[in-house]
């Protein structure tokens, strides 16, 4: 599969993307959740997130999925969102949204499709690939972010 951009970002290390405060706090905060993530790897799913929403916000209708180290960075970067904000502003010129595929559905040729997707649209875009926070995409229905969980959600926070 060939996936040619339309706007492709200029940089092949993706942790360059994001305000270097900013990542810290997020990496900060990700250690803070994850407690078995040390500061290193927290700042590699940071930049992993910024390069797989550069990449999506390039090719919206894709179908491109974040693996689950990479999903878990992105819900983290969510809850900043002043900074999130900001980011998809400046990177997607829009805001980018989570929107988590509902139970019972798949993606487009199933996940390890759309990690192979995801991984040729980032490579695409200049992106360095840290392999080991991509091993699989996320999968559907185990996303409990906003309906399926979070404390301002219709179900009360409730899963």
């Amino acid at each position: 599969m060939t996936i040619a951009l339309e706007r492709p970002v200029g940089t092949t290390d993706p942790e360059t993307l994001v305000d270097p405060e900013m990542l810290e706090r997020l990496a900060a905060r990700i250690t803070k959740d994850q407690p078995d993530t040390d500061l290193p790897t927290a700042r590699r799913i940071v930049g992993q997130a910024a390069a797989f929403l550069a990449a999506s916000a390039a090719l919206p209708d894709a179908a491109l999925s974040p693996s689950k180290a990479v999903d878990g960075g992105w819900h983290t970067w969510i809850l900043h969102t002043v900074d999130y904000a900001e980011f998809c502003d400046r990177v997607a010129g829009r805001f980018i949204h989570h929107v988590p595929t509902p139970d019972g559905d798949s993606f487009e040729g199933g996940n390890e499709s759309a990690r192979h997707r995801t991984l040729d649209a980032m490579a695409a875009a200049g992106f360095r690939i840290d392999r080991d926070l991509w091993p699989d995409a996320a999968m559907m229905g185990e996303c409990s972010q906003c309906h399926a969980g979070c404390t301002d959600s219709p179900n009360g926070g409730k899963k």
